[in-house]
């Protein structure tokens, strides 16, 4: 039977297994998602994300990601920001800027590095979207949130009471104005700068921390003048520095952390 080793990181809770696909590689990354994600009978993750090359000239290295239902993610800002780390401290780059391919575009990482050790990292996590009509049809809109795209989308809710977000976000993820489903977020603004964000995660439920949930719930909030461009996002598992800057791309700053390095069996059917 095949042994997979392993990586368990962390990007403020949000919690994935790693694996380099350069060294093993996954013939069916969804059924491993399922199996390994199980907090009970597995490893225990928010999913699993898959590490490689780059197979295009115009980025250093490739992430994909799969939630713990088996299904496909397009992006995810904790997992990039982890990767950054894992690729400079396992000493696979030494660049401390990583372009990295992802099914929603190349994205570059700036890693704040100190003796050696990957303290924080910064994501460009170039432009919201508004309209996107693969993943939103404005015609079924709840009317109770505000729709951004982050190459994923979201819709983020205002409320005093984001508790309410187990009960939303099943009640949503499936709406008919997400075409391909839709990650929720309840947001509380505490001041001009901060709020207090709870997700559900489209295929993974309530997590601990969404970085492009972040990043949708600050554009969300400028938006609708809630707060200015700069924002702190206090999230279950920790908080996210978001900036949408002036040349609209939007910035995310937060920690990565290793968990636990390990083998597991691949699944079988």
């Amino acid at each position: 039977m095949t042994t997979i080793p392993f990586t368990k990181m962390h990007g403020a809770g949000n919690d994935y297994i790693y694996v380099d696909q350069s060294v093993c590689h996954i013939g069916n990354p969804s059924e491993a998602a399922v199996c390994w994600s199980d907090r009970h009978k597995g490893i225990g993750s928010d999913g699993l994300v898959l590490i490689d090359r780059s197979p295009v000239p115009e980025a250093d290295f490739s992430m994909r990601i799969f939630n713990a239902d088996g299904s496909e993610a397009m992006m995810c800002g904790n997992a990039s920001r982890c990767i950054g780390k894992y690729l400079y401290e396992r000493k696979l780059t030494d660049k401390t800027e990583i372009r990295l391919l992802t099914l929603s575009g190349v994205k570059t990482l700036w890693l704040n590095v100190v003796e050696g050790r990957v303290g924080s990292v910064a994501v460009d996590m170039l432009e919201p979207e508004f309209a996107d009509a693969s993943l939103f049809n404005p015609g079924a809109d709840p009317g109770v949130g505000v729709f951004v795209s982050m190459g994923n989308p979201h819709y983020v809710i205002f409320t005093d009471d984001v508790d309410r977000v187990d009960e939303m976000g099943r009640m949503l993820e499936h709406h008919a104005a997400f075409p391909q489903r839709c990650n929720i977020e309840l947001a509380q603004v505490l001041d001009d700068a901060t709020l207090r964000t709870r997700v559900w995660e489209r295929g993974s439920g309530i997590t601990m921390a969404c970085g492009t949930g972040a990043c949708a719930t600050a554009v969300a909030a400028t938006l609708t003048h809630r707060t200015g461009r700069k924002s702190t996002i206090v999230m279950d598992g920790g908080e996210l520095d978001i900036e949408w800057r002036a040349d609209n791309h939007v910035v995310m700053t937060g920690p990565a952390e290793f968990v636990f390095d390990g083998e597991i069996f691949l699944p079988t059917t």
